[in-house]
This record gives structure tokens, C-alpha cells and sequence, in this order.
């Protein structure tokens, strides 16, 4: 028998918004507009430069360790440091890239293939809940022109609570704004280290969206958003 939930959180990039998609070309754009060939001869070098450093960034400001200007600034900063200009103009193009980049990322962005379907189904039955680390200025961005705002009862950004996932308080804030306890909700995302682990702190059961073999684990593992239908409906 089904567990019965009273209300579903829910990640939004890489769950229901297609982020890596958007990122992906947001900085191909980066790469050719900048000229970057100069420091990466193709823009795979370039991925391979800023992917692992900014996952390490976001990680520490998940972890409350760096700011989020800091995180925006220094993920661009870093990869062009060999271009040989002076420290004060390669500061000042990092900035313009970051700039550029979020506005490219908002020109790429789009829902995940059968997204929509799922959110709106989900809003039939259960009041929904985003909680995302994302910065503020994009996520609204994307939920009003995913077409699925109607369909949230609740957004927590965590830059506007001032606590990032995988922090368990930031559950516990959506846990008071739904008037429900851990025992009858459900966290669905794609991040282990911040949306799985973070439900598991906060006593929440867990949807995990991961293909493949999983090396940690979840209440629920399924490869993606429509496989939850199974779960829940």
C-alpha cells in the first residue's frame, strides 16, 4: 500500500527546469563571445575548467561558506585567470560574463520533457512546495515563465530565508508554511548532497531523480520526474 502524503516538496533545476541544458549553452555563448580559445582551444577544455570549480563553490554556499556574490563572481574569475591582462580588467570581465551568463541562462531556459504534466497532476491531489538554492532574480524568472506558477503553493528561495539545502532548517520552513509534520511529506530532487540529504536530516522521506547505479541511498529512487507518478498517484 501506498504511503499517503499530505504535501510534496520539490527541487526546481535539473527536476522540473532543465538547468544543465540552459547552462550548457549559456556558456558555450560565454566561450565564443569571450574568446576563450585563446586560453581553452575548444570549449570542452573550458567545461572541464569551470564545471568542477563551480560545483565546489556551490557546495560551499550551500554550506553557508561563501556569499552568493562571491560564488558568481569567482566561478568566472577563476577559469580566465591565465589571460594576460591586468588583475583589474580580468575582474571587471568576470563580472560582465556573470552578468551575461544569468541573462543567457533565462534565454536557454525550458522545462524538462514531461515536466509540466507531472507538476500539474501532482498540484491535483497535493499543495506543492519549491525549494531551491538557486539565486532569487533567476528562479523567479523561471517560474513565471515556466507556465507552472498556479500550480506552487509555496516557494522558498533560500537566499530570501537566509538558509541554503542541504541545512535542515530550510526544510522545517517549509514544513511550517504547509502546517505538516516530517512524517507526511515527500522531497523530490536530483541532488543527493543537497536535496536527498537534506530531506534526510530534516526526517522527510525522499524521491531521488538518478539513472543509473546509485551509490547512496532514498525512501525512493526513480531515473526521473514521470516515474514519481507510480509513487504517488
Amino acid at each position: 500500500m501506498k504511503k499517503q502524503y499530505k504535501a510534496i516538496f520539490l527541487d526546481w533545476d535539473d527536476t522540473i527546469g532543465d538547468w544543465t541544458g540552459a547552462e550548457h549553452n549559456a556558456l558555450r555563448d560565454i566561450y565564443e563571445n569571450y574568446n576563450l580559445k585563446t586560453l581553452y582551444p575548444c570549449f570542452e577544455d573550458y567545461l572541464n575548467a569551470y564545471k568542477p570549480y563551480n560545483l565546489e563553490l556551490w557546495t560551499l554556499y550551500g554550506q553557508g561558506g561563501i556569499s552568493k556574490e562571491r560564488l558568481h563572481f569567482q566561478r568566472f574569475f577563476k577559469p580566465i585567470e591565465g589571460l594576460p591582462v591586468a588583475d583589474d580588467k580580468l575582474q571587471k570581465l568576470a563580472h560582465e560574463m556573470g552578468d551575461e551568463f544569468l541573462q543567457l541562462t533565462n534565454k536557454y531556459f525550458s522545462v524538462l520533457p514531461g515536466a509540466e504534466e507531472v507538476v500539474r497532476e501532482l498540484a491535483k491531489k497535493y499543495p506543492l512546495t519549491i525549494i531551491s538554492n538557486g539565486f532569487k532574480e533567476v528562479q523567479y524568472y523561471k517560474f513565471a515563465h515556466s507556465g507552472l506558477a498556479d500550480c506552487f503553493a509555496h516557494t522558498i528561495i533560500s537566499e530570501e530565508v537566509g538558509i541554503n539545502k542541504p541545512q535542515p532548517e530550510i526544510f522545517r520552513i517549509a514544513l511550517e508554511r504547509n502546517g505538516v509534520t516530517a512524517d507526511q511529506v515527500v522531497m523530490i530532487g536530483d541532488s543527493y548532497s543537497s536535496d536527498i540529504a537534506g530531506a534526510k536530516a530534516a526526517g522527510i522521506d525522499q524521491i531521488w531523480l538518478h539513472e543509473g547505479d546509485a551509490e547512496e541511498d532514498a525512501t525512493f529512487i526513480v531515473p526521473s520526474l514521470p516515474d514519481v507518478v507510480g509513487l504517488l498517484l
